[in-house]
């Protein structure tokens, strides 16, 4: 049986993507990396390195089901996002620490369209007030992924992986990619079986699993 690539058979092409010119920072200088990062989500939301170190944890009040904490190793409070419950675009807003003040609106997230097929999201930080988003979540061929990229370009920041793991490029803020898988994952299941990862939670913390903010 013949092997090997035939003599002068095309070669599959790849895509390319424009590397990251000046470093993305969202949440803090301290949250960058001069090398690609890796991560992993588990079923609780806790987010470790390629050693298995905990780097993020996520948690839920029992009381505000629609705001998530994103906290570091320490158990400190980096971003609380809320999710405003009465848009028609699933609006997310994401503010500093536990604040809830305008001043410290780190970025806002939304549905560009009413009905899609795919999970997209438009991010603006906040101090955009126009209508051209800083940055665009797009679902891949698969539900299960999604990259991540700079406005309308090609630039392309991080990509998630089966729900679990993101790869994060180099002078990123890792932080704020969490913070923003967060409510990726919180509409790709909210689109597939009714907010589901929401009643994870809920029964993370009812079973003690999980435990509250």
């Amino acid at each position: 049986m013949a092997t090997g690539q035939a003599p002068g058979n095309p070669i599959p092409a790849m895509r390319k993507y424009q590397p990251v010119e000046h470093p993305v920072v969202v949440i803090g200088p301290q949250y960058l990396a001069q090398y690609p990062v890796e991560l992993a989500v588990n079923s609780d939301f806790k987010v470790s390195d390629i050693n298995g170190t905990l780097i993020f944890q996520v948690k839920i009040k029992l009381l505000s089901l629609n705001r998530r904490f994103l906290k570091d190793a320490a158990g400190n409070t980096l971003v609380n996002l809320r999710q405003k419950l009465r848009t028609m675009h699933g609006r997310w807003e994401a503010f500093r620490g536990e604040s809830k003040e305008k001043n410290d609106l780190l970025f806002t997230a939304k549905k560009p369209k009413l009905f899609q097929f795919k999970t997209e999201l438009d991010v603006f930080l906040g101090n955009n007030k126009g209508e051209d988003p800083d940055f665009k979540v797009k679902e891949g061929y698969s539900q299960s992924s999604c990259s991540i990229f700079l406005g309308d370009s090609n630039t392309m920041l991080a990509q998630v992986h089966g729900r679990h793991t993101l790869a994060i490029m180099p002078n990123v803020d890792y932080a704020f990619i969490v913070a923003l898988v967060v409510v990726i994952l919180d509409e790709i299941n909210a689109d597939d079986d009714g907010d589901a990862i929401l009643e994870g939670f809920v029964d993370g913390i009812a079973s003690g699993v999980i435990p509250s903010a």
